[in-house]
C-alpha cells in the first residue's frame, strides 16, 4: 500500500526553520531518507518552494480567480511530502514518528494513495490511463 506523509507546519514553526542550521537539517533529513531507502519503502520525497512563490486557482467563480501566495487564511503550510510503499497504515505511522522535522507546530498528515485498480476497469478513461501507466513503466 502506498501512503503519503505530508509535512505541515504552522506559520510560526515554518518561520523558525530559518533558525536551524541548514547543514544540520540536510544531515538529519539525509539520514532519515537513507533509512527509508534501506528499508525499501521510499517511492518519492519532495520539498516545496516558499508559499510566497505559489498561487491558488479558486474555482468559486467563473472565470476562476488566481491569487498569489502567501494565503491569508492558511493556518498550516504544506512544506513537502514522502510517498512510501508499506504493508499497512501502522507501518506508515511508525515511519512518520521517526521524521527528523519535528517540534511544536509541526505535523505529518498520513493519507493512503488510491490505486488505479480501485476504479471501474471497464471505464474508457481508466483504460487509457492504465495503458499510459504501463507504457511509462508505472505499472
Amino acid at each position: 500500500m502506498k501512503f503519503m506523509l505530508i509535512w505541515r507546519a504552522t506559520d510560526e514553526a515554518f518561520a523558525n526553520l530559518g533558525n536551524v542550521d541548514f547543514t544540520e537539517m540536510l544531515e538529519l533529513t539525509g539520514r532519515y531518507n537513507q533509512e527509508l531507502i534501506r528499508a525499501g519503502v521510499l517511492v518519492a520525497a519532495e520539498g516545496l518552494d516558499d508559499a510566497n512563490e505559489g498561487v491558488v486557482v479558486d474555482f468559486s467563480t467563473e472565470p476562476p480567480v488566481v491569487t498569489d501566495g502567501p494565503y491569508g487564511e492558511t493556518k498550516e503550510l504544506f512544506g513537502g511530502f514522502y510517498i512510501l510503499n508499506v504493508a499497512s497504515k501502522e507501518e506508515a505511522i511508525e515511519w512518520a514518528k521517526r521524521s527528523p522535522i519535528k517540534g511544536k507546530g509541526f505535523k505529518t498528515e498520513i493519507r493512503r494513495v488510491t490505486t488505479i485498480d480501485e476504479f471501474p476497469q471497464d471505464n474508457e478513461w481508466i483504460q487509457k490511463e492504465r495503458a499510459w501507466r504501463e507504457a511509462t513503466g508505472q505499472l
